[in-house]
């Protein structure tokens, strides 16, 4: 077993010391403006560039998130991002939408690239379809069991990241809309306001609009450490700490407990916990043990323990880490008037400094002492590799202590400073294409999505442009319909979901259908011979990003729910698109069950809700009992466009039905078809936004 990567969290400058000094193989931070934790400290063009000379003089690498969603308007000033990060000279980039993949390659290509939990990448294809894209690495998504992990690394051609402990978001990473349309901040955006914290009670026998108070959407965070060595047998390159939001105290005590296990030494195991838990940790995912025990909050209880164990956490990175070889040269001596002292590392770095005192003759071998001296490298991150003596005639002589301090202190001081050269990386001259506008006021097309057939009124079928069904409906789909019937792929596919999918598409492909909608990288590796179509989970905002799915051969595109009007207008990418117009949005995909806080899965009907501190009921529905399957979490209140779809600047406007009712579905589209206004309560959602 190779010892994976620690990749710790460095949220400021701080943090980025306590990691480093700790023991940090490297870290990962933000550039103001394009990262997914925007409330962090991050980091200026100038203070990454500081970041990365200090990181490197020590061996650490640097990992820079652009990894939000990003809008027309916003090109440009990532590209000068990529620039920026290429000047710096770290050594990759965290990127999610594949406009910025797009610019890294295109301008900086020596950049490593890797791929983002927001991709929702957690299947062997996807992986394989990430290192065809370009990408370096695949950091995995943190619901994945240990045995889905092992299975992406033996199939993965690039290397595989995965997060080993801090917080778990509730949802699937890059498939939660909650944040955005409860509070206005999308994590998909990097201003996560973190919801699912709050009161969202499963509890049986509430009254009508009374308050939830429990926090079912909340997890314990993760704690892999004790499964690290599992982690290095199943071929993980990287193991990741989240928590660019903690402490520089906190960094330090997760840092020094990964580098302890992989050695195969014990480690704190009550300071990791104290430092931040949630009533403790989970390792639900990883084991497969997705029950209610995954759930906690933070207590007091938990503040308390953080703060008396801050004090013990601190000293941790009192003083760095020396973990850089330093080779000693020794030559010269009484005959020669003085002595050279050459330090080089293992990178070819080499500094050579003289003695300002003249030896004098040595009464005894003054070699030992030499290497004494030399070996005193605390307080700097170098370690003594071996010292090459070659005296000149008489011998090195005699130097007093000091001398001999000051010599070695000079030495590495300018190895160091040697160590801190920033190297940038080349760039290439490139443009952000000039992208077509997409019409505005025409009467876009109108499609609809449904849970099952039977939801479908066949008076309405014959009207819409298409249909779109869940692939498991496929063998209940009139043969009458097939011919506009699009088939939907998961977003996400635990387990063995991915082969038996690949597998149905196979045995479907001349069954009639109209196309397929791909929700998720990976899929683009199974679906040759249908016509594509993207769909949510693709989180399409910008031209640049839809240019290149159309170029991977996607005929047409959903776009992203939460993009205002006027960004979509600026996505024309030479194939149709599409907004939805009516639905309750799934706020939230996840593996987690919220309702096995109150039930377990032998005793579901299939579903539930969740009240809120508010009163109002979230409607959850599961897609298969057991770890295997997922929970959608939708909003009480549907988005509903139908009086306005001209103010939708795509070709396909899409109804998307869930739990509706067959009745409920005919009332809804009749309103769309004679573009009449809602009948009960309704929301724009994020369409009149200025995002």
């Amino acid at each position: 077993m190779s010892r994976p990567e620690i990749l710790a969290p460095a949220g400021n400058r701080e943090m980025l010391g306590a990691a480093v000094f700790s023991g940090a193989d490297a870290v990962y931070l933000g550039l103001t403006g394009f990262n997914a934790r925007r409330t962090a400290g991050n980091f200026t063009p100038d203070e990454l560039r500081e970041a990365v000379a200090f990181c490197h003089a020590r061996g650490v690498k640097v990992h820079v998130t652009l990894n939000t969603l990003v809008y027309d308007r916003e090109l440009s000033g990532l590209a000068d991002a990529v620039r920026a990060v290429a000047a710096a000279g770290a050594d990759a980039v965290i990127a999610d939408d594949l406009a910025t993949a797009q610019l890294v390659k295109s301008i900086a290509p020596t950049l490593h690239l890797h791929g983002s939990t927001q991709m929702s990448v957690h299947t062997p294809e996807g992986a394989k379809e990430l290192a065809a894209l370009g990408y370096d690495r695949v950091i995995l998504a943190r619901e994945l069991s240990l045995e889905e992990i092992r299975a992406v690394c033996e199939a993965s051609p690039i290397e595989v990241e995965v997060f080993v402990h801090g917080a778990l978001c509730m949802s699937v990473s890059g498939q939660c809309m909650m944040s955005a349309f409860l509070g206005g901040r999308s994590g998909n955006r990097g201003a996560c306001a973190g919801p699912c914290r709050l009161p969202f009670d499963a509890s049986a026998g509430l009254k009508p609009g009374q308050p939830g108070r429990a926090c079912h959407l909340s997890l314990k965070d993760m704690d892999y450490i004790p499964h690290l060595r599992e982690l290095m047998d199943a071929g993980v390159a990287s193991v990741k700490i989240e928590g660019r939001l903690r402490t520089p105290e906190y960094a330090a005590a997760v840092v020094t407990a990964c580098r302890a296990v992989c050695a195969g030494q014990p480690y704190d195991e009550k300071l990791v916990r104290d430092i931040f838990s949630r009533s403790g940790f989970t390792d639900g995912y990883l084991t497969n043990r997705n029950d209610g025990k995954m759930f906690g909050v933070r207590t007091e209880a938990d503040a308390a323990a953080t703060r008396a164990a801050t004090p013990k956490a601190r000293e941790l990175f009192r003083r760095e880490l020396q973990r850089v070889p330093v080779h000693y040269e020794l030559s010269g001596g009484v005959e020669d008037g003085g002595v050279k002292l050459t330090a080089r590392d293992d990178d070819g770095h080499r500094v050579s400094v003289y003695s300002a005192d003249e030896p004098q003759p040595a009464q005894k071998d003054p070699l030992p002492g030499i290497e004494r001296a030399l070996g005193k490298t605390g307080g700097t991150p170098f370690v003594m590799d071996g010292l090459a003596a070659a005296p000149g005639e008489g011998g090195f002589g005699f130097l007093p202590g000091a001398a001999w301090n000051e010599l070695r202190r000079e030495a590495l001081d300018k190895l160091l400073e040697k160590r801190s050269e920033v190297t940038p990386h080349a760039v290439q001259a490139f443009e952000i294409p000039n992208y077509p506008a997409h019409t505005v006021g025409q009467l876009p097309a109108l499609a609809a999505r449904f849970a099952n057939a039977a939801q479908c009124p066949a008076e309405a079928a014959e009207k819409l442009q298409y249909l779109i069904f869940p692939i498991t409906e496929a063998e209940s789909i009139p043969e009458a319909w097939r011919g506009k019937t699009l088939l939907e792929l998961p977003r996400v596919m635990f387990g063995r979901l991915e082969q038996k999918t690949a597998a149905r598409l196979d045995a479907l492909q001349d069954a009639g259908f109209a196309g397929a909608v791909v929700n998720n990288p990976a899929q683009l590796r199974y679906t040759d011979g249908w016509t594509l179509y993207g769909g949510l989970g693709l989180n399409i905002t910008n031209p640049m990003s839809a240019a290149r799915y159309a170029s991977l051969g996607v005929q047409g595109m959903l776009l992203q729910p939460e993009t205002a009007l006027t960004a979509m207008q600026a996505v024309a990418p030479g194939v149709p698109t599409a907004a939805l117009c009516y639905g309750h949005l799934p706020l939230m995909l996840t593996r987690a069950c919220p309702l096995r806080n109150v039930r377990d899965c032998g005793k579901c009907p299939g579903g539930g809700t969740l009240r809120d501190r508010k009163g109002r009921d979230f409607t959850v529905t599961c897609s298969a009992p057991g770890g295997a399957g997922v929970r959608t979490v939708f909003n009480p209140v549907p988005l509903y466009m139908g009086e306005r779809l001209r103010e939708l600047p795509v070709d396909v406007a899409v109804a998307a039905f869930t739990t509706e009712t067959p009745a409920r579905v005919s009332q809804i589209l009749d309103l769309l078809f004679n573009a009449q206004p809602f009948d009960s309560e309704f929301t724009r959602g994020l369409y009149y936004t200025n995002n």
